[in-house]
């Protein structure tokens, strides 16, 4: 089980690519949070990321709320705002701009990108490309919880060719009108969002936590894969620990230490992931959820739900809002 994988079907990743920029200095652009334009770049999705691809030139790159994140931004760079905070692109570290919301707004009349050029002769040039990442945050996305609020890829030169040249293709086929240039652009970002992921993951120090980091970990990794590989089997901490060969208590630990609840905790949470999948399709009963993902009755069912989530499964599947986890 490719773990990774299951968790971005799950929460349902999708991509768009709105904007290609050719920019000569000085420029400054302001993005504001994604929460504030979601309903206009990708009305549903439940949680929206923003990213920045830059194809060539330099520019520099943080959050709009801290100026010590500002960091330089080179050809074949990624830049990913997971929690979707607002942030700034600029020529030169400390230029700030305002954010215009009437921008974001998806053109009826030609397809995407939106494309601008800032013109000045003999000026350093950028070449952007900009889009937004959509998914699901709850009830439970665990690589959204183990993602800092900026990520850049600085990626291999392998990976950078071909990304760049996919970028180059997909922005010229858009310009060109083509068919299908729209979902073009939005499988390409949801290609460069794995990437992204797949390079942090293996950058991450050995020592250090997460879920993701679990993912890398010998017995913790093997957990992880057993739980999304069966996640409808009634998992003891014994039979975990016995499938990756601990004991229970040292599974315990080491679970708890990368991933930051025990194995059975997980397995909860996650199966509340995948029961809001199920609890949207219509003609589907919530006692026939339950049973898919693992509970003997509905009443079980209920618990759990309510335990993990904070409502039941009926009044989550009427669109009322939910509580945070526990």
């Amino acid at each position: 089980m490719d773990v990774l994988s299951d968790v971005l079907k799950t929460v349902r990743l999708t991509g768009a690519v709105f904007f290609e920029r050719h920019l000569h200095a000085p420029w400054v652009g302001e993005s504001p949070p994604s929460a504030a334009i979601a309903t206009m770049v990708m009305p549903e999705a439940e949680h929206v990321i923003s990213f920045h691809a830059i194809l060539s030139g330099s520019c520099w790159a943080g959050l709009a709320d801290s100026s010590d994140s500002s960091q330089r931004f080179n050809a074949g760079d990624i830049v990913i705002y997971p929690m979707g905070d607002a942030n700034v692109l600029s020529s030169a570290p400390g230029m700030r701009g305002l954010p215009d919301l009437q921008e974001y707004a998806r053109p009826n009349d030609r397809p995407l990108p939106i494309v601008t050029r800032l013109d000045n002769e003999n000026a350093e040039y950028c070449h952007l490309v900009c889009g937004y990442f959509g998914c699901d945050a709850r009830p439970f996305n665990p690589l959204l919880e183990a993602l800092p609020p900026m990520l850049l890829s600085q990626m291999s030169a392998a990976a950078q060719s071909w990304l760049a040249n996919m970028l180059r293709v997909a922005a010229e086929e858009a310009g060109r009108g083509g068919a299908g240039s729209e979902s073009l652009l939005a499988r390409l970002a949801e290609v460069m969002f794995v990437e992204v992921v797949r390079q942090y993951i293996a950058h991450l120090p050995d020592d250090s936590k997460g879920w993701l980091s679990g993912l890398k970990h010998r017995h913790v990794g093997h957990a992880l894969r057993l739980i999304h590989g069966q996640p409808s089997k009634p998992w003891t901490l014994a039979e975990l620990a016995g499938e990756v060969g601990l004991s229970r208590s040292v599974l315990a630990d080491r679970f708890a230490h990368y991933v930051g609840v025990s194995p059975i905790h997980y397995l909860g949470r996650w199966r509340m992931q995948l029961a809001i999948r199920r609890l949207s399709t219509p003609g589907v009963s919530v006692a026939q959820v339950g049973a898919e993902v693992g509970y003997e009755s509905e009443a079980a069912f209920n618990r759990a739900f309510k335990k993990y989530v904070g409502i039941p499964p009926g009044s989550w599947r009427k669109g009322k809002s939910s509580p945070a986890l526990k």
